[in-house]
C-alpha cells in the first residue's frame, strides 16, 4: 500500500507540519477540520509538499529524517522545489 509524506502549511501562522498518511486528501481535509489536536488551533492549511513511497516503513523513516534536520533548511528547500512551476 502507498503511503506519502507530507507537508502541510498554516495559512494562520505559516508554519509547517510534517506527517505521514495513505490519503493525501482525507488527511488535509482531517487538519483542516481541527481533528488533529496539534494543528487545531492553526487552520486552514495548504499542502505544500509531498512525496510517495511503496510501504509504511520507508515513509515513516524519511518523515523522521526530515523532522531531524537542523532548522527546517531542507524542508524549506523541499517545498521551494516541490513548487516550482513544471
Amino acid at each position: 500500500m502507498k503511503h506519502f509524506v507530507y507537508i502541510i502549511k498554516s495559512k494562520v501562522d505559516g508554519k509547517n507540519y510534517i506527517g505521514v498518511t495513505s490519503d493525501l486528501e482525507v488527511r488535509l481535509e482531517w487538519h483542516n477540520l481541527g481533528k488533529n489536536t496539534s494543528t487545531r488551533f492553526r487552520r486552514p492549511f495548504e499542502m505544500v509538499y509531498n512525496k510517495e513511497f511503496a510501504d509504511k516503513s520507508e515513509a515513516l523513516r524519511y518523515e523522521r529524517w526530515l523532522k531531524q534536520q537542523k532548522g527546517g533548511f531542507k524542508v524549506k528547500e523541499l517545498i521551494k522545489m516541490f513548487n516550482m512551476p513544471r
